[in-house]
């Protein structure tokens, strides 16, 4: 009997213990919410105003969701124009799996304490007004798979993670970063998305970018890219779309482009300083829907292995030095919407197949040495 009774005992101190510990590490969460609140300046639709109080369970708080342990696992407030700060106290969340702040207002630094976030594989603080560099301690996160602060207003460079293992997609574009792509990020064998975009990173492609095997989308557009593109990069099997528009890239593009690119759907090179012929092997990129080549400095024939890429939506090659004539195959371009050959030295008379494009809505074809008339009542294509 005495047994019992002390058994009984046992099992009463340890459910006031767990009771107890669950109390506190739920209050531990109330709390650094309650901080987070206090920091927002502005909640136009009141959504924290009316929802976050001490009163009610923080796992019916708007944007809150919890887990078994009954600590936040989630945590979502993105597009509701908060205007605010993100406290210290935020790193006492440390069960948060997934925090999404995007389409706010949020400013200032992020605080060093949110690398207690140990939990955390989602991340996205894109479109507010974080500024500072951004921060190294990202690669104490060993769990992040998404890591998303495009447009914002990081300065500096790009951090050399210490541990990027996990990461998936990491979007960095519309900052003002600088410098070079840090080797680090080739250790990010799982990378699918990597996007640069709207920066002033000074520095060429690094050939390392073609060890990343499950690249997915590699754009780094509109920065300061110097040099030529590593063949490499087209060798990545997964790879759907590469976007190097807006750069200072030169060097012409190798034969056998698209060998080892079955899936590849867009690829986006203008506005960039490219030389040389536009390989035939593109036609090999049977997947294709996007190819953007206009404002650089190619020249020779516009090939009628072209006419192969069935799939094509948007086929852009003004600005070039272009010569000869328009391939009739362009006519087997059945899903092609624009269609842009202008300022080239293109002559010839335009294919009556391109009129049969029932999807065609955007031809542009002035400033050539084009000849002939157009069909029906729209003119002479010199006046277009």
């Amino acid at each position: 009997m005495e047994k019992i009774f002390t058994s009984l005992l046992l099992l009463l101190h340890n459910v006031m213990v767990s009771s107890a510990m669950t109390q506190t590490n739920t209050t531990t969460d109330q709390l650094a919410l309650l901080s987070l609140k206090s920091q927002i300046i502005s909640d136009p639709s009141h959504f924290l105003d009316e929802s976050w109080s001490p009163a009610t369970s923080v796992s019916r708080w708007v944007g809150v969701a919890g887990s078994r342990h009954q600590r936040v696992k989630s945590l979502n407030l993105s597009n509701m124009a908060l205007i605010g700060r993100i406290p210290s106290n935020f790193g006492n969340l440390t069960f948060l799996v997934c925090l999404d702040l995007g389409s706010n207002n949020f400013h200032g630094n992020l605080p060093q304490e949110m690398t207690c976030l140990r939990r955390l594989k989602f991340l996205d603080l894109s479109f507010n007004n974080f500024r500072g560099e951004v921060p190294s301690w990202f690669g104490f996160l060993q769990k992040l798979q998404v890591l998303n602060l495009r447009n914002n207003s990081f300065t500096g460079s790009i951090p050399s993670f210490s541990n990027m293992s996990t990461l998936q997609t990491l979007n960095l574009a519309f900052n003002s970063l600088e410098g070079h792509i840090p080797v680090s990020l080739s250790n990010a064998s799982r990378l699918e998305t990597l996007e640069l975009s709207y920066n002033s990173l000074q520095a060429n492609i690094p050939e390392w970018i073609s060890s990343l095997h499950n690249m997915n989308l590699l754009g780094i557009e509109y920065t300061q890219l110097v040099g030529s593109i590593p063949f490499t990069i087209f060798s990545i099997s997964r790879i759907e779309v590469v976007a190097f528009t807006g750069n200072s890239l030169s060097g012409s593009l190798p034969n056998g482009l698209c060998n080892g690119l079955p899936i590849l759907k867009g690829l986006y090179l203008s506005i960039n300083k490219l030389r040389g012929h536009m390989p035939t092997s593109i036609s090999n990129c049977s997947q294709l829907q996007i190819l953007s080549l206009s404002k650089n400095e190619f020249d020779g024939p516009i090939h009628s292995e072209i006419g192969r890429l069935s799939n094509l939506q948007i086929l852009e090659l003004g600005a070039n030095h272009f010569t000869g004539i328009i391939p009739q195959e362009i006519g087997n371009l059945v899903n092609l919407a624009k269609l842009g050959m202008e300022d080239n030295q293109i002559t010839g008379s335009v294919p009556i197949s391109i009129f049969n494009i029932s999807s065609l809505q955007v031809l542009s074809l002035w400033q050539n040495n084009l000849s002939g008339l157009l069909p029906g009542e729209i003119g002479n294509l010199t006046n277009m």
